[in-house]
């Protein structure tokens, strides 16, 4: 295959005459233009730059493998696409936007309409859809293809703006000729301008000669969204005048000499490409992992490697076993295992949570630097949420920042403001934030996430080609599956199946997954076809076993494996205390009498301030520290350092309290935080999370027999409160009904009540008892005693109709399924979200949640001008984030807009009802800043800002707000 440019003619010098004229990009700031053959040329060859350097092999051996010339045939369809893609801007539809270069066409014979004469039917051609129309016509009737053959490929163009055209908008377009070639006989001028230019571009890219081979093609779906894609990020880099210059600044120079200029500009980093890891599991993790010399690889991680090397091709692997038994390790050496023998060039980590996602980002950087097949090469490691605005390696991508510019000339120019309920980010903000933003994380090599960002490949919306992209070409890792409600399952089944089809490998981690939920997981990801097998299935719905290791193929039968435990291990003893705080403070009184350092997890944020107001009236503000979700995110940060400080590992920075000392938090403390406690008080809750609350209690050996902790704290106990626990049957309080529903709380009491009893239950052994307790929670079975049947069977009920309400919401806007091969895309994200992470509608769709409001949160002075919050400390580079200045009239800084950026807060419940809803954003947004709404300020564009006054208050929404840094945001009824 030639390299790009060598033997090449050059488009220019293929055309002739009026096709010369036609424009193709128009910057309005600078008023720079570039001619239309220009902008093909550049495109096909950033996608042939993309296919060799940045495009992953699994990608590139998936869309070679539906060609019959394999992966040469691949390369030339997507660099032909790339240089096709913008074909439907030779229309009058199109090109009468910008007048003085719609005059220059028209004096070389393309008459055309006005814009404003044109009127409204012109949005019935965008120029995506044109194209699609207008290159099916010329496969039809110039190369003798069929036209239910020519939409598998012509809706890659169709869709290069992120949704593909539905059939609605296709009939539309008929009998509107004048959109697309003009009337009078300037049709024939129009007619043989966009022939030349296909017809150059069949030559130019060197698809002539296949396109009769590709008359007989069936493309499969999937191959058809990762081209979608690769023409999409083609035309974005393509569009960036810093790269391309439009002209008059453009140089002369050839497109070769130009495309290469841009490479090095673009800086993208290759794809990943590891070899398989040789010799012994050993080896394998002491290499990878800084093992001491004595250090055993465990069990787990052991099976899971051989399972790994074993498998006849890489598939999906789930993990079930214990806390602290190495399960991320474990996932970190299959994935490199399976990267080198699928060709994936990368590794997507999704967490439940950004907290977690934090806590992983730096293990990953480990990794990655005891990598062998990354040493001395560039590769890109990013964090993927929306608070990574915190972590200091994302912002360095931020200040390599360029612009992208008129990326969607077809779009109108538009204000776009927070309370638009369907709004959408203007193309060069969105392009923006994909290339060289907040979304470049996930076309990177190696991500951290939420597992929203995975989830959201499952939601209909905008772009979502590229989301696929982002992940079709990774090693997906999923950690804590157990954390996920029917809701969010339903958009992960979904998403295993689009992964499965991709053929790409899954890791799924776990340390308490329900029989039922592990068979759903395996029956998603290989299908349920007559390959899968199954009494192999019923044998995944029934295991018992734990640890168990369980891995299928895309297709394939699953296999289980079954390793032995660690041996490590501890008995908790577990007691019912009563849900009164009076009752708490006594009975913490009593055991923290010779000090000792006590956690108490509560369900909800409002127990969690009311039980720290007690508390602290009892034992002082010293003795008493609270966490919860309600601060700022750059305070949330660094509370959870303190905690690890003051409660983490034994060693190191540690400063463990002499003395007495609690932490009331909220579920923030179940996960991510690697934290360490002589006494645990926890709300009754689902088993499994029971379990993930009682891993923070003695967590660490601190001394012989725990004999650094106090004589009282020795033995790990764990007091369960919540819930009346004088019924006959347990009430759990209202606030844990409403986050996790009566029946799971009433299974979870059923399963632990053998336990319960301080002096004649027996303790839960970890990590023995965990499966039997988690089985037997979530089975259908009987469970308690027979006085709590019929509010188990009521509950049950109610829990049900819950969990079908969950799925049929879900199901409005879930992808559907891979359909057959050669079936076009067409309304493949109809009725869908636009861009999900840029509605709260979308950001909240992949959770079960109501729609919540995040801000911004700045002080106003008294004179009325704004500045970051005062009391922010230092960045890593010991810049000073607090007291910065906002100016109204111009973009700030990028450190005050970072330090603003990451003083964001989702506002509670209180804010989610529809009408307070509406009126808060109606109140906020007389704080909408016009000049922070631009590609030039993507930290604070469309954010909802905020403004506590200098004692840190403030009205919203008929609420009054109060914030600190002791106790965090709260809220009253003003």
């Amino acid at each position: 295959m030639a390299s790009e440019g060598e033997g090449r003619l050059g488009l220019r010098s293929r055309l002739d005459g009026p096709v010369l004229a036609v424009w193709g990009k128009h910057d309005r700031d600078s008023d720079g233009w570039l001619p239309l053959w220009q902008h093909m040329e550049d495109s096909a060859a950033v996608a042939g730059m993309l296919w060799d350097q940045w495009l992953p092999r699994s990608v590139r051996r998936m869309i070679g493998a539906a060609l019959p010339g394999g992966v040469a045939d691949g390369r030339l369809l997507a660099v032909w696409l790339a240089g096709v893609h913008d074909i439907g801007k030779a229309t009058p539809a199109f090109a009468c936007q910008v007048e003085q270069l719609a005059d220059r066409m028209r004096r070389v014979g393309l008459e055309m309409r006005t814009q404003g004469a044109m009127g409204r039917d012109r949005r019935l051609a965008p120029h995506g859809l044109a194209g699609q129309v207008v290159l099916g016509e010329w496969l039809e009737e110039h190369c003798g293809w069929a036209p239910g053959q020519c939409e598998q490929f012509t809706v890659v163009v169709g869709g290069h703006h992120g949704v593909p055209p539905e059939h609605a908008q296709i009939n539309a377009l008929d009998n509107r000729g004048y959109l697309l070639r003009g009337t009078g006989a300037s049709r024939t001028v129009w007619r043989r301008v966009q022939r030349e230019l296909l017809e150059a571009c069949a030559e130019e890219f060197g698809v002539r000669g296949r396109l009769t081979e590709w008359r007989v093609v069936k493309l499969p779906q999937p191959v058809q969204v990762l081209l979608s894609a690769l023409v999409i990020v083609s035309d974005w880099i393509a569009s960036n005048p810093d790269l391309f210059p439009y002209h008059p600044l453009e140089v002369q120079r050839s497109t070769a000499e130009r495309a290469a200029a841009a490479w090095r500009g673009l800086d993208l980093p290759g794809a990943w490409r590891p070899a398989e890891p040789a010799g012994s599991v050993r080896e394998l993790f002491a290499s990878r992992f800084a093992l001491p010399e004595d250090a055993k690889v465990r069990p787990v991680q052991e099976a899971a490697v051989e399972l790994a090397r074993s498998m006849a091709v890489p598939g999906l692997m789930v993990i079930e076993a214990p806390m602290g038994e190495g399960k991320t390790e474990a996932a970190l050496a299959v994935a490199e295992i399976f990267a080198a023998r699928s060709g994936a060039g990368g590794v997507f980590f999704a967490l439940p949570t950004m907290a977690t996602g934090n806590a992983m980002f730096p293990r990953l950087l480990r990794w990655l630097k005891k990598l062998p097949s990354l040493e001395g090469r560039p590769h890109s490691v990013l964090l993927a949420h929306s608070k990574a605005a915190l972590n200091d390696d994302f912002t360095d991508l931020m200040r390599s920042a360029r612009s992208v510019a008129a990326v969607d000339a077809d779009a109108e120019r538009r204000v776009w403001r927070p309370s638009h309920e369907h709004r959408e980010a203007m193309a060069e903000l969105v392009a923006h934030t994909w290339l060289r933003g907040r979304k470049k994380a996930m076309l990177s090599s190696f991500v951290a996430g939420t597992v929203d960002q995975l989830l959201s490949a499952g939601l209909k919306s905008k772009h979502l080609a590229l989301r696929h992209l982002a992940v079709a070409g990774k090693v997906v890792v999923i950690d804590e599956a157990h954390a996920y409600d029917t809701y969010m399952n339903v958009y992960l089944d979904r998403v295993l199946s689009w992964l499965g089809a991709y053929h790409v490998p899954v890791v799924i981690l776990s340390a308490t997954l329900p029989a039922a939920r592990r068979r759903e997981l395996v029956e998603a990801y290989a299908g349920a076809g007559d390959a899968t097998g199954g009494e192999a299935l019923d044998a995944v719905a029934v295991a018992g076993e734990y640890p168990l290791l369980t891995a299928v193929a895309p297709g394939g039968s699953p296999v289980l494996r079954r390793p032995a435990a660690s041996g490590r291990g501890t008995s908790v003893r577990l007691e019912r205390l009563d849900d009164d705080l009076a009752v708490l403070a006594d009975r913490l009184g009593e055991e923290l009498a010779d000090g000792g350092c006590a956690l108490v997890v509560r369900n909800t944020v409002r127990r969690v301030v009311d039980t720290a107001r007690v508390l602290r009236e009892r034992f002082g503000d010293d003795d008493v520290t609270v966490a919860h979700a309600r601060f700022l995110d750059l305070d949330r940060a660094v509370n959870d350092k303190e905690l690890l400080r003051r409660f983490g590992p034994p060693g190191g920075e540690t400063d463990r309290p002499v003395r007495r000392h609690i932490v009331v938090a909220s579920q923030v403390a179940e996960q991510s935080l690697d934290v360490d406690f002589d006494l645990l008080v926890t709300d009754l809750c689902p088993v499994d999370l029971l379990l993930q609350r009682m891993g923070r209690l003695h967590r660490h050996q601190r001394g012989v027999a725990q004999q650094d902790r106090p004589e009282k704290l020795r033995e790990p106990r764990c007091l369960v409160t919540g819930a009346d626990w004088s019924a006959m049957v347990p009430v759990p309080e209202r606030g844990s009904v409403a986050v996790y529903h009566l029946y799971p709380l009433l299974r979870s009491a059923a399963v632990l009540l053998p336990h319960l009893d301080a002096a004649t239950g027996r303790p839960v052994r970890l990590p023995g008892d965990i499966s039997a307790l988690v089985q037997g929670a979530y089975a259908d079975g009987a469970a308690g005693p027979e006085g709590w049947a019929d509010a188990l069977s009521e509950a049950q009920a109610r829990h049900r109709e819950h969990r079908d309400r969950q799925a049929e919401r879900a199901a409005k806007f879930t992808l559907g399924g891979v359909c057959k091969d050669g079936e076009p895309l067409f309304g493949w994200v109809a009725a869908g979200m636009g861009d999900a992470d840029d509605t709260r509608a979308g950001r909240a769709q992949v959770r079960d949640s109501r729609e919540s409001l995040e801000v911004v949160v700045v002080q106003r002075r008294g004179d009325g001008t704004l500045r970051t919050a005062p009391w922010l400390g230092k960045d890593r580079r010991g810049r000073q984030l607090g007291g910065l200045d906002l100016p109204h009239d111009q973009v700030p800084v990028p450190l005050a807009a970072r330090a603003a950026a990451a003083s964001g807060m989702r506002l509670p419940r209180e804010f989610s009802d529809a009408d307070v809803m509406d009126r808060a954003i109606a109140e906020l947004e007389e704080l909408y800043v016009p000049a922070w709404q631009s590609k030039d300020s993507p930290w604070l564009a469309g954010q909802l800002i905020l403004a506590l006054d200098e004692h840190c208050q403030t009205r919203l929404a008929g609420f009054a707000l109060r914030y600190s840094t002791t106790e965090g945001l709260e809220v009253t009824r003003a």
